[in-house]
């Protein structure tokens, strides 16, 4: 699959940035391979630093990278997030912000790539971890923290209003299972 780029919501800009760009793959075994490439000027973006893999929670407070989730259920979905540092939550909505953690739920893979820019995150979701629908809608998007705190927010695309990862005019991207 090719890149996807996603574009900042337009009352949060962020200079410093020139681009994010995901791609995203259904595996043989039914995995979702994600990769987020990152490129900003590292000076002016906080990136946390590498920690042992746990899950952790508002980790969108910070740099974070996430996948939303929907099968032919909808308006059910599944949150997935990612932080540079290795940490990571899921969560499980049966309508939109109505939900709590996704329990359980494998751990998903993440590796950080040493380079500062571009900096990337790849994260292998196993097949466990996703909705059971044959046709599933994905909304990838990524909280980037600047170096004085402001935060930015990117999609492939938003809805209008205020920056809202959850409305589902963000689940821009659909694949459909064999």
């Amino acid at each position: 699959m090719r890149a996807l780029k996603l574009i900042p919501h337009p009352e949060t800009p962020q200079p410093h940035v020139t681009g994010i760009e995901v791609t995203a793959t259904l595996t043989t075994t039914g995995a979702l391979a994600l990769a987020y490439t990152l490129s900003a000027d590292p000076r002016q973006i906080r990136i946390p630093d590498a920690t042992a893999p746990s899950r952790a929670n508002d980790l969108w407070r910070h740099t974070c990278f996430e996948a939303f989730i929907q099968d032919d259920d909808a308006p059910a979905y599944r949150e997935f997030n990612f932080s540079p540092s290795g940490q990571w939550q899921a969560y499980a909505f049966t309508d939109y912000r109505q939900g709590g953690l996704l329990e359980p739920v494998p751990a998903p893979i993440l590796e950080r790539k040493a380079s500062a820019n571009p900096f990337t995150l790849t994260c292998l979701l196993p097949a466990e971890a996703l909705p059971k629908g044959r046709r599933l809608r994905l909304g990838l998007t990524a909280v980037i923290e600047a170096a004085d705190g402001a935060l930015s927010y990117w999609s492939l695309r938003h809805p209008p209003g205020k920056p809202d990862f959850h409305h589902t005019h963000t689940f821009a991207l659909t694949f459909q299972r064999p």
